[in-house]
């Protein structure tokens, strides 16, 4: 599976120096690899808002982003050219 490009998701940010270049969510230094880690040994989205600090908009975003990234054809790209059955039904 290919890397997710992060900076495509509004949530997040990577500063050199920062959390040594990790993707972290905006102005905090909370890596977004928490939120999947916690998820993935069984917390809950408000237990994670509650132990980090975060907001669920925060969490759900970063979540969306990634649920995204599994679609089976990238999203339409605005003012591109209308393609009839660009996706077969």
């Amino acid at each position: 599976m290919a890397s997710l490009d992060w900076s495509q998701c509004p949530a997040v940010e990577s500063i050199p120096g920062k959390v040594s270049g990790a993707w972290v969510f905006k102005d905090t230094r909370m890596p977004v690899s928490i939120v999947f880690e916690n998820l993935e040994a069984g917390a809950t989205i408000d237990e994670i808002m509650e132990w980090f600090h975060l907001t669920r908009e925060q969490i759900v975003t970063v979540l969306e982003f990634a649920a995204r990234s599994l679609d089976p054809f990238p999203p339409p790209q605005h003012g591109a050219a209308s393609t009839v059955n660009a996706y077969p039904a």
